[in-house]
């Protein structure tokens, strides 16, 4: 299957050099470009791809905005968005993960890691190395902005010891292999239990499963050094 991409920045030159390298590839194929956040929102609503890549900084409404109108919106829910900024870490990368963005990347990455990153974020998993996880969960996700619902810890009592054991993991970086590999199951298994656990809990995704298991002290943020 080809998986559809909307380009979302207000850069042509960027749009035009991600749309050659995207389209150069059999299995993926660029439906659209957004030149904001509000044109980005129409234009998702009209060709529903599967994965958006989304600068945060553009004129008019930013990406974080659209992010979170499209997160939002139940009829999009098979649309995943890969956030694409100039820092790697920031506030405003964390509102889009809260927001329910499925990673990110920074706008200096190889094109071999832009191709794979679409190809993950597609099939359903979150883009997220592991220094950047903590980062993130220890500087913005455990202290969410004003009115965002926290996940009680008693939400987790659907979800089996091994799912539990699982997520715990997961929020801590590990990618599937890496847990396969700790527990000694197969990848398979671990994508099993992630996503049985997505499902339980209303997860959109991998990312947002990772900020449900800090937010419910299933897992601890780990004091500076």
């Amino acid at each position: 299957m080809t998986i559809r991409v909307l380009l979302a920045d207000d850069q042509a030159l960027l749009r035009a050099t991600f749309r050659i390298l995207i389209d150069s590839c059999p299995d993926l194929e660029v439906v659209g470009e957004a030149t904001d956040g509000r044109e980005a929102v129409d234009l998702v609503r009209v060709h529903r791809p599967d994965v958006v890549l989304m600068d945060i900084r553009m004129p008019g409404t930013d990406g974080l905005t659209a992010t979170a109108v499209i997160c939002a919106d139940e009829d999009l829910s098979d649309t995943r968005v890969l956030i694409l900024t100039t820092f790697e870490i920031d506030e405003y990368v964390a509102q889009a993960l809260r927001a329910g963005a499925s990673g990110f990347l920074g706008k200096d990455v190889t094109a071999d890691a832009l191709l794979d990153g679409i190809r993950t974020v597609a099939a359903g998993d979150s883009l997220l190395s592991p220094t950047a996880t903590r980062t993130l969960i220890t500087r913005f996700l455990t202290a969410p902005a004003p009115g965002t619902p926290l996940t009680a810890p008693e939400q987790l009592a659907t979800l089996t010891s091994r799912e539990r054991e699982v997520m715990s993991l997961a929020a801590e970086g590990l990618s599937n292999d890496e847990i396969a590999e700790k527990l000694y199951v197969s990848p398979l298994t671990v994508r099993t239990h992630i996503h049985r656990a997505m499902t339980k809990l209303g997860a959109r995704d991998r990312a947002q499963l990772v900020v449900m298991a800090y937010q419910s002290g299933l897992v601890q943020v780990a004091p500076p050094e």
